[in-house]
């Protein structure tokens, strides 16, 4: 029976300061206990982001991203906190839509086949300084092929500002990754304040792309351009008005890191999954001599299902109440699909802890698989995203051979936001002939 009045799901009612401690500590542990005990559809009280609801059941998790603009907005707080106020992440209703029309051509469809050289020629620069015959972690070089690509294909070109951007975009999104997960701090402490670190870091970055835009705006080449900047500045918006700097900036800030990062962390879970399955490692190293790649697609599903890096999106009621199965969920609540305990959960994916890329194999992912998040807000990027993935995985197996390893599984490691291989993603490879 449907509840007559708003109510939340059942859940822990110990402190929300105790709540919050262990989510912070262990999120995936805390949240997989209170599954087991609670079923698909629990609370917590959580700060920074109040009463919380939790859906780890697909069709329940459909309701959340498919609820309608005036009934859920994006979760609060969310990464918008840091990107910026013009960020795709912070805009809601008529201005997301306008946004996200505008971003979309040039992360899909053709387009994206003119990327993928870019990817395999920062592939092949950042490989030739890999070691040879020792294990080292694959993270770092991963995180600077995804920049060096994400830079080119939003910019077009190299120089002195991307040197700069080079530099300034690690720190800048790890530091505000962790911010994304914290209550907002005071500009207190000076360089000790980590706030404070990030607005200093955001301040820099502003300067640089400013320059950028501006540099832009006056090429008299600006209409044979490809690159994103070049295509946000010449698009409008329906009614005819263009973006302005500040949310260009935003929206840049938006691509450089959420585009960036998650491809990486997700590339270095690939190469610790794949050098323990030592007969699934040398299929693909098969395939990557042909054109075929239904083996590789397919392993990257998979591995973003065993191991995703983003493990929760969600969205905020807004309305009086989100009908949620037998549940009204409350304005105000968060509410939050738990993407690790879907993909985890054996009536979606049958034998979850086993890495199994044939589940895949010429097959659409469920309504269970979800990565990218779901609905109006799924990820802008996706489909850059796996093109990225992919060429580095082929290009990586037709330059090298990875050593397999009988070590231990990297245990889960948060970044804040993100969740990677806590030694980074080790492999030792020799140099194919």
């Amino acid at each position: 029976m449907r509840h007559a009045d708003p109510e939340l799901p059942p859940g822990p009612r110990i402190p929300t300061a105790l709540q919050g401690a262990g989510f912070v500590v262990n999120r995936r542990r805390v949240l997989h206990q209170l599954s087991a005990r609670y079923g698909p559809v629990f609370s917590m009280s959580l700060p920074t982001f109040g009463d919380t609801v939790f859906v780890s059941d697909p069709a329940l998790a459909k309701q959340v991203y498919l609820a309608k603009s005036d009934v859920v907005v994006n979760m609060r707080p969310n990464l918008g906190r840091t990107l910026g106020p013009g960020s795709i992440f912070a805009v809601e209703g008529d201005d997301h839509r306008r946004q996200r029309r505008l971003l979309t051509p040039p992360l899909h469809g053709k387009r994206i086949t003119e990327y993928e050289a870019i990817v395999a020629e920062e592939f092949a620069s950042e490989a030739a300084n890999w070691p040879i015959g020792r294990p080292f972690p694959t993270m770092e070089p991963m995180m600077r092929i995804t920049l060096n690509v994400i830079l080119r294909a939003v910019f077009g070109a190299n120089g002195a500002h991307f040197d700069e951007l080079r530099r300034l975009m690690p720190s800048l999104v790890a530091a505000g990754s962790r911010l994304s997960t914290l209550p907002a701090l005071p500009t207190v402490g000076g360089r000790l304040n980590p706030q404070t670190r990030f607005l200093a870091q955001r301040a820099e970055y502003n300067t640089v792309v400013t320059s950028l835009i501006r540099e832009a705006r006056a090429d008299p080449a600006l209409a044979d351009r490809r690159d994103i900047l070049a295509l946000m500045l010449q698009s409008t918006y329906d009614d005819g008005a263009a973006m302005t700097d500040a949310e260009i900036s935003d929206e840049l800030l938006t691509l450089l890191a959420a585009g960036h990062e998650t491809t990486a962390t997700t590339l270095a879970w690939a190469v610790e999954r794949l050098t323990r399955h030592p007969q699934i490692l040398a299929d693909l190293a098969a395939e990557a001599e042909t054109d075929e790649k239904a083996l590789r697609t397919a392993t990257i599903h998979e591995v973003q299902r065993s191991r995703p890096v983003i493990d929760l999106f969600g969205r905020h009621v807004v309305a009086d109440s989100l009908a949620l199965g037998d549940y009204r969920i409350p304005r105000g609540t968060n509410v939050l699909v738990a993407i690790s305990l879907l993909h985890d959960d054996s009536r979606q994916f049958k034998d979850p802890e086993r890495f199994d890329p044939g589940r895949f194999i010429d097959v659409k992912p469920p309504q269970a698989w979800l990565p990218f998040g779901g609905g109006t807000r799924r990820c802008i990027g996706a489909a850059f995203a796996h093109m990225e993935m992919d060429v580095v995985l082929r290009e990586m197996l037709r330059t090298f051979t990875p050593a397999t390893t009988t070590a231990a599984d990297e245990r889960w490691h948060s970044r804040g936001v993100a969740y990677a291989p806590a030694r980074g993603g080790r492999m030792a490879v020799t140099r194919r002939r």
